[in-house]
């Protein structure tokens, strides 16, 4: 099962839950089913609340009782998924790469944010953004960074996530980069934001 039968209402998110490699991580996959969702949902019944939804469900499970973050994976469009993500999420953590375009999809996102706030998810605030395939040699990269961190000040992580070609090998070896290699900068870069995400969210004033 995938997310995908889960937002069509087939099947409880309960049964696309799976177990990991990894201790404490479980994962609900998607499949290229989801893609199609966009269009099957438009005319659904509380079409921006399926996945909030299945999860409030799967709160109250067994198996969802053992869970203590969820976090939820969104495609860069702005469309009837992410919105669904948005609706369901309490926080949201932006990347952004540090380059001159990625500044405008930073605009956009913030007012989608804003939009759903208003409209649907009054509970939704912005966790922080952090910045991705940083290279301090790069002029336009320390650029970039100056002009996010004045303009949102502390909602920008501390942590950045530098270029470093072994996050970007480990996909192909069908590992998460921190068991690829561990010791490398983006691995220990991916630490330390982890660590900075807990810490954020624990000082999160809780939704009723």
């Amino acid at each position: 099962m995938t997310t995908y039968e889960v937002l069509s209402g087939d099947y409880r998110l309960e049964a696309a839950v799976t177990e990991t490699d990894i201790p404490g991580l479980s994962l609900a996959p998607a499949g290229v089913d989801l893609a199609g969702a966009e269009i099957e949902l438009i005319d659904a019944e509380r079409r921006h609340f399926r996945l909030a939804d299945a999860l409030a469900e799967f709160a109250e499970s067994e198996k969802g009782a053992e869970i203590t973050y969820v976090l939820i994976d969104c495609p860069p469009s702005l469309s009837l998924l992410t919105i669904n993500a948005l609706a369901a999420a309490q926080a949201v953590m932006i990347p952004l790469q540090c380059e001159f375009f990625a500044l405008e999809g930073l605009s956009q996102i913030m007012r989608t944010i804003d939009t759903v706030r208003t409209r649907i998810n009054t509970d939704l605030e912005l966790q922080g953004v952090v910045l991705t395939m940083h290279d301090r040699r790069n002029n336009l990269t320390n650029q970039v960074e100056d002009d996010v961190r004045a303009h949102l000040k502390d909602k920008v992580y501390r942590t950045v996530i530098p270029r470093n070609v072994r996050i970007s090998e480990a996909p192909s070896h069908g590992k998460p980069a921190l068991l690829y290699d561990l010791k490398c900068p983006g691995s220990q870069a991916y630490i330390q934001l982890a660590s900075e995400v807990i810490q954020r969210e624990r000082k999160r004033p809780k939704a009723a």
